[in-house]
């Protein structure tokens, strides 16, 4: 969907309430043992234009491309004006990566090389893995007010998985679980495990983890995340701190890289609640050469797939 030109309230029908000792304890997090994720970087996404057009806001996707490996890029394309995205992004390629592709408000029509058409609505989320190779495109289309929202991330892929048979998960908002702390957080589980409730992705190499974290005014969330794991958060509603010796709060479209730890822990302000996405993955730790909407490990390997394009023999699978 995104990065072509550069390298670089949903009603829950699964809920679930679960204590903060539930929570923690079901990943290994013990108050007394454990470490707190700290707050390595702190920086806000950045406007670019992709695709025919489209106005977005870009959090990850800038600099050395290993630094939030497994992760590539991360997009936010949240806007109220149809101008900001009515171009879409039409018929591209994508191979050796992954595009998770999360909506909040308005549709992401699509339709590929494979013969798949569908679209993502409010809630749902498309777990794309291209594989060996696949053509698609995907047009926004915003709500009858204009708002279009949503996010796409990209995951690497490793070597072994690079070259092989492109699929969809197609995840509808209500396969979706939503987990209650005692504490008042809401957190959809898209990919990872809370308490004993697992998200509907579970088949990814790079065990991923991937949450909605609602943090109501003047509540607190703990989350274990699991040690060498690369995790970041991305801020999209209200203000709150996601580090305890972060003194001032951080807000919309902010993102944080933490350190190595046993877990994160997040606060909301008393007059207002906190929205983030909670993102983490096992990094892959194999070169990346990347070039526009085509991840390899090699330069050789890019050179080969962009050869295809030009001889159309860039699809292995019909």
């Amino acid at each position: 969907m995104l990065g072509l030109t550069e390298r670089q309230p949903v009603g829950p029908t699964s809920r679930s309430v679960l204590p903060p000792a539930a929570l923690a304890a079901s990943m290994g997090y013990h108050p007394l043992m454990s470490t707190q994720r700290r707050i390595e970087r702190l920086t806000r996404s950045r406007a670019v234009i992709e695709g025919a057009g489209v106005h977005l806001h870009r959090a990850i996707g800038f600099g050395a491309p290993e630094r939030f490996d497994p992760f590539l890029l991360l997009d936010d394309f949240r806007s109220d004006r149809p101008d900001d995205y009515r171009q879409g992004f039409p018929w591209h390629p994508h191979r050796g990566m992954e595009t998770i592709t999360y909506v909040l408000r308005g549709q992401v029509e699509h339709q590929d090389s494979l013969g798949n058409r569908g679209v993502i609505g409010p809630g749902d989320v498309q777990w794309m893995s291209a594989g060996s190779g696949i053509i698609h495109q995907e047009m926004p289309k915003g709500e009858p007010s204009g708002a279009m929202y949503g996010f796409q991330l990209w995951a690497n892929l490793p070597a072994a998985s690079k070259m092989s048979e492109p699929r969809y998960r197609g995840i509808a908002a209500s396969e979706i679980p939503v987990v209650t702390a005692a504490g008042g957080a809401t957190i959809r589980v898209i990919a990872g495990v809370v308490g004993d409730v697992r998200g509907p992705v579970r088949d990814v190499a790079s065990r991923p983890e991937y949450l909605d974290v609602t943090v109501p005014a003047g509540a607190t969330f703990v989350h274990p995340t699991p040690r060498g794991h690369t995790v970041f958060a991305y801020v999209f509603e209200g203000q709150g701190r996601l580090d305890t010796d972060h003194a001032s709060p951080i807000g919309d479209r902010s993102l944080v890289e933490f350190q190595d730890g046993d877990f994160v822990s997040a606060a909301a302000l008393a007059d207002r609640p906190f929205r983030f996405l909670l993102v983490a993955g096992q990094p892959i730790r194999e070169p990346i050469a990347w070039q526009g909407p085509i991840v390899m490990n090699t330069q050789e390997e890019l050179e080969v797939a962009f050869a295809e394009l030009n001889n159309n023999t860039f699809v292995k699978s019909r």
